[in-house]
């Protein structure tokens, strides 16, 4: 192999790097800058960093403050095969101290370079919580129910929907995915959204459990860098028959068993199932509800009727027998008396109803 005279230090090597020797090469050469200082904004409520002019949700301090070093790191653009170690220190709850080790190959030749720098952290109020804490919002969902007033239990899935949404969004980086404010009426609830497009996700995310429909109106409320500005009001109405209703439907007597895009139930005349929809069902009558069910005495069963004891008279009365009945004759069974007649229940709806 030839020798090869370095021109700068006169040192004989194999090779030259950019016409000098290894040596002469590495001393001018930075693998390796990172500022001796860096500055690190962190939401004292929510933990998020600050980024290029953004606000990002990254993990734990320790984590963000590697992160930090490691966006603010350079590395030369001609290293290749680059391994990155990086060793924080807490020095105090707002001042880290972080060793930076590289090894890469640059030219064909392993290189190693180190460099420290001091995170100092400073804790502020991010943008979504600012906004949260001062009551922003862009959308308000008025959840209410057609010709009823909604339940206690329906208004607190409602409100524990909107706010799994909310959670999950925010993961994927929806920063103005919160309520900021939760106000309960004699008619429903109403929900003051910070995102607009979050809240058309919870509208039709309630609709695909409980059912209903939602309409938009948008409100003009001023107007920024030249382009107007709209609050959004998501008025969404539940359906008007919940599981365990008894409805009257075309002359046929329906027990609800499930609400949602799809209405489910049964014909309590012959028990064949009814699949229907909550637009379908606009002008059915309730008669009842599972709810007012009561226990009567079953006297004998017949081929396809069976006779029971009225429960408020006492007398007997022959309806018909339903589908898989197997009570005997002398228990008691629970009934619905309406007035279009009485109608045998099964026990395992009762139960789940009670």
């Amino acid at each position: 192999m030839n020798s090869i005279t370095c021109p700068k230090c006169g040192t004989v090597c194999d090779k030259l790097f950019d016409s000098v020797c290894r040596d002469c090469f590495l001393e001018t050469f930075k693998l390796i800058e990172l500022p001796l200082v860096l500055h690190l904004k962190i939401c004292s409520s929510c933990g998020a960093y600050f980024h290029r002019s953004r606000w990002e949700d990254i993990g734990n301090l320790e984590e963000v403050v590697l992160k930090a070093v490691e966006n603010s790191l350079f590395i030369h653009s001609e290293a290749g095969d680059v391994e990155l170690y990086l060793e924080p220190k807490e020095i105090t709850p707002y001042i880290y101290r972080v060793r930076a080790e590289v090894d890469a190959v640059v030219k064909e030749e392993p290189v190693h370079a180190e460099a420290e720098t001091e995170v100092r952290v400073q804790r502020i109020a991010c943008d979504m919580c600012s906004r949260e804490s001062g009551g922003y919002f862009e959308a308000i969902i008025q959840i209410r129910a057609s010709g009823r007033f909604p339940t206690e239990e329906e208004k607190r899935r409602c409100a524990a929907i909107a706010r799994e949404a909310m959670g999950s969004m925010k993961k994927k980086g929806d920063r103005l995915a919160f309520i900021s404010d939760f106000q309960e009426q004699k008619e429903g609830i109403d929900l003051y959204m910070g995102s607009m497009n979050a809240s058309r996700q919870v509208c039709r995310m309630i609709i695909s459990e409980l059912g209903g429909n939602f309409a938009e109106s948008p409100t003009l409320v001023g107007m920024k860098d030249g382009k107007n500005l709209y609050r959004i009001t998501f008025a969404m109405r539940l359906p008007e028959f919940r599981p365990g209703d008894v409805i009257r439907f075309r002359g046929k007597i329906i027990q609800i068993r499930s609400s949602g895009k799809k209405v489910n139930g049964i014909n309590l005349e012959d028990g064949s199932r009814f699949i229907s929809t909550p637009e379908e069902l606009k002008g059915a009558e309730k008669i009842a509800n599972i709810g007012d069910a009561v226990l009567t005495v079953l006297v004998s069963i017949e081929e396809n009727a069976i006779l029971v004891l009225d429960p408020e008279t006492y007398e007997t009365v022959a309806i018909k027998k339903p589908m898989s009945f197997n009570a005997e004759a002398g228990s008691e069974i629970p009934v619905l008396k309406t007035e279009y007649g009485i109608f045998a229940l099964a026990q395992s709806d009762v139960l789940q109803e009670k």
